[in-house]
């Protein structure tokens, strides 16, 4: 005799889908959000307007994801993911052309906040949040450390070439932020002349 507790295996692929809906649905529904969070920031962007750009109602976003905090965390941690795999890429491809991979990474980065302004004001945003949201500093630490391995691994950089080179990344995210490279004054064109200064 069936009890209440077998499932049919219509039952079963119901479930499935219903889950893979909802995993498709969390994808999407960070894609909406990180415009909003870019131009915005954290408190000031709104969910309604988010759920609005997803095509879904308020009330589903929260159950995707229950707190604004959630998910800015997954749009923080969707936009250091996407940076910490082209970096990779780019040490990869380096090292298969027998490029400098540190270099090839420098110029990657480079390249890349300057033409998706969303990933670079994101992790301004989250860098200024992550003070007061542990969650969000727990996903910059994780960054960090990403790229600290991943820098490490591929260039052999000792502590002190590795701490020149992140500083040099933090550098190239203020002045692309401000946009000085728009400003024809002395201070803008010694910070903004990157050409040829990557891995130390």
């Amino acid at each position: 005799m069936a009890t209440t507790s077998d499932k049919s295996p219509k039952a079963s692929a119901a479930g499935s889908r219903s889950l893979s809906t909802a995993e498709e649905r969390r994808e999407e529904l960070i894609s909406a959000a990180i415009p909003v969070f870019a131009e915005k920031g954290y408190h000031a962007a709104p969910t309604t307007e988010i759920a609005r750009k997803a095509g879904i109602s308020q009330a589903y976003l929260f159950r995707l994801y229950p707190t604004k905090e959630d998910l800015f965390v997954a749009a923080v941690e969707r936009s250091t993911d996407n940076m910490v795999k082209t970096l990779a890429a780019a040490a990869e491809k380096a090292e298969q052309e027998g490029i400098e991979p540190g270099d090839a990474m420098g110029l990657a980065y480079g390249e890349l906040v300057s033409s998706d302004r969303e990933l670079l004001l994101m992790q301004l945003h989250a860098q200024a949040v992550s003070p007061a949201i542990p969650a969000v500093r727990e996903a910059m630490r994780n960054c960090f450390a990403n790229l600290y391995a991943l820098s490490s691994e591929r260039t052999g950089g000792s502590p002190d070439e590795l701490k020149s080179w992140f500083a040099h990344g933090m550098l190239i995210n203020v002045m692309t932020a401000i946009n000085a490279e728009e400003v024809d004054e002395p201070w803008a064109v010694a910070l903004t002349d990157f050409e040829g200064d990557c891995f130390p």
